[in-house]
Formats: C-alpha cells, sequence, structure tokens
C-alpha cells in the first residue's frame, strides 16, 4: 500500500484510547496541540490529531477523521493514518493514554514525519489546528 493511497475509512477504523485520571483529558487535548506538521520557514505546527470524546469513550483522530464524521469530503490517506497511529503510540509511551482497540492494520509513521514541540518552546511557534472540536 501506498502512504498517499485514499482510505475506505469507517467509524470502525477510529483508534480508541482510554485515560488513567478524567483530568488526564486537559493533558492530552494540550499536548497534541503541539505535535503535527511543521513548516520551519516560518514556525508553524500544522496539528495532526485530537481527542475525541463520544458516549463517554474516548479516541484519538486524525484532523480529517473529523471531516469525515461530520459528513465532510476528506483526502484521508494511509500516511495520515500511520501519523495519528504514531502519536497514539506515544501518547501511551508518555504514560498519558492506554490504546484500547487498535485498528486491523496498525502502522507506525516514522518519527521524522512528525514534530514535537515542547511545552518551554510553544510560545515560539505557531501552532495551528487543521479542525476546531466544537466550532461549525
Amino acid at each position: 500500500m501506498e502512504l498517499n493511497e485514499t482510505v475506505k475509512w469507517s467509524i470502525d477504523d477510529m483508534l480508541q484510547i482510554s485515560l488513567a485520571e478524567p483530568d488526564d483529558f486537559l493533558k492530552v487535548k494540550e499536548t497534541l496541540t503541539r505535535i503535527g506538521v511543521a513548516s520551519q520557514k516560518d514556525n508553524t505546527l500544522f496539528q495532526s490529531c485530537h481527542i475525541l470524546q463520544k458516549r463517554g469513550l474516548y479516541y484519538i483522530v486524525h484532523f480529517k477523521e473529523l471531516f469525515l464524521l461530520d459528513g465532510k469530503i476528506s483526502s484521508l490517506e494511509i500516511g495520515d493514518l500511520a501519523r495519528r497511529n504514531t502519536i497514539a503510540q506515544l501518547l501511551s509511551d508518555w504514560n498519558l493514554i492506554e490504546i484500547i482497540s487498535k485498528p486491523e492494520k496498525f502502522e507506525c509513521a516514522p518519527m521524522r514525519e512528525i514534530k514535537i514541540i515542547s511545552y518551554k518552546e510553544k510560545n515560539v511557534w505557531n501552532l495551528v489546528p487543521k479542525y476546531n472540536i466544537g466550532k461549525k
């Protein structure tokens, strides 16, 4: 499979997680604002993933998955899901989440495709979400 191949996506492909503590939702949400794809020329980071809570369940979702959930057209590609999986695995390694259900094909992207901004550096970066949860 090619990384830029468009995915035939369904809700079953979402990555379900659990949180150790309810307060961890905000920690994960803030951490995700500092992980994504960077444009070095103007210090802009485009946030790749979000934490989503639906009916008491939690998910790590790529922003393109959120467009699909909204019924919008989205070009979700295998590489997007691989980046989501890598980011979720990082959050798990940092003990911020536990991955509950992995999709059948849980491929991860190389770390060189993902930029992580430290909390100390966040003020010198322009952090840009590609999707705003709860805003029409």
